[in-house]
């Protein structure tokens, strides 16, 4: 039996096996001739390969200009002009391909990306590269993500202004959006509820107003009621807001009641609506004050607090 001592030779990058020495029964048996000398060697540097940079880009899958979804991509591209770009827009590619081909002719400067899938390609002006719309930026963003019209947006949307903000605002269910898809200056109100992804912009837009007391509206306190209560009178609305209001503060679900009751909704809706909230609170209605039911849910009384004000002489 062999006592094996095992060796490397760094030179050749073989691994070797010998016989370290010979027992007297081995003896014995190379004299009888049978005792066979063997050699084996294994390959040791098989990892040489991928430890050699130019033989790993060699062998990566990059997209090279040679590559057939390379040239589509920047053919589609380069055909269209100036225009935001999403990887939806290629579905008919292989995913992963397009991928890379977009971020190399982002390498390249051909395209910009904007967000996570979204790229722009510029078009030349007197003044340097054009910039992308805010407009169509802001219709792409709401595709991405749930984004809704705010405050004087939204009071625009649904008639009470013909104001337009300096700021832009939008109101979103999501976390953040990517500035880039929004701009900078743009003010988000984020964590609305998920259950405003179930409405139509319009919608969202009301709860919005509803829930700053109508005080972004233009129109006098009894035209704002009268408003307010048309859009509640349309087919459905009122259902579908209803179907969220769980998620909405206590105070939109008291002005809804109290539209709910002028509008002679069901009473097992109204109960419900009353149910929800603490009967020991006042909200503050706002411009919707005034609606006839307003006290009854529980609004606060701010004739009075005006009065005293006007005999403190505080303005």
């Amino acid at each position: 039996m062999y006592v094996l001592d095992l060796f490397e030779l760094s030179v050749s990058g073989f691994f070797c096996r010998r016989p370290r020495h010979k027992t007297p029964f081995d003896q014995g048996r190379a004299e009888k001739g049978l005792i066979m000398s063997s050699f084996t060697a294994k390959k040791l540097d098989t990892t040489a390969l991928l430890k050699d940079t130019d033989a790993v880009r060699t062998h990566s899958k990059q997209p090279t200009e040679s590559s057939p979804i390379m040239g589509l991509v920047r053919r589609r591209i380069e055909r269209t002009g100036e225009r935001l770009w999403r990887l939806e827009d290629f579905d008919d590619l292989p995913f992963s391909a397009v991928a890379q081909s977009l971020s190399r002719l982002t390498r390249e400067g051909a395209i910009e990306r904007l967000s996570k899938g979204v790229y722009y390609r510029a078009r030349p002006t007197t003044f340097g590269k054009s910039l992308p719309s805010p407009t169509t930026i802001q219709k792409l963003a709401s595709r991405r993500k749930t984004v809704y019209p705010a405050g004087i947006a939204a009071a625009n949307l649904l008639g009470f202004t013909t104001q337009t903000a300096r700021r832009s605002e939008v109101s979103t269910s999501a976390l953040s959006v990517p500035r880039k898809l929004i701009g900078s200056e743009t003010v988000v109100y984020t964590r609305r509820p998920e259950a405003w992804g179930r409405l139509p912009e319009t919608d969202a837009a009301l709860l919005d107003f509803l829930r700053r007391g109508a005080k972004s509206s233009e129109l006098s306190p009894a035209e704002t009621i009268a408003r307010i209560v048309a859009l509640l009178s349309e087919k459905g609305r009122f259902e579908r807001l209803l179907k969220v209001a769980d998620s909405e503060p206590p105070r939109v679900r008291a002005i809804l009641g109290a539209i709910g009751e002028q509008l002679g909704k069901e009473s097992a809706v109204i109960q419900r609506l009353r149910a929800s909230l603490n009967p020991f609170s006042k909200f503050d209605f706002g411009l919707l004050t005034g609606l006839p039911g307003a006290r009854h849910w529980q609004a606060k009384d701010i004739t009075n607090k005006k009065h005293n004000l006007g005999e403190t002489g505080e303005n």
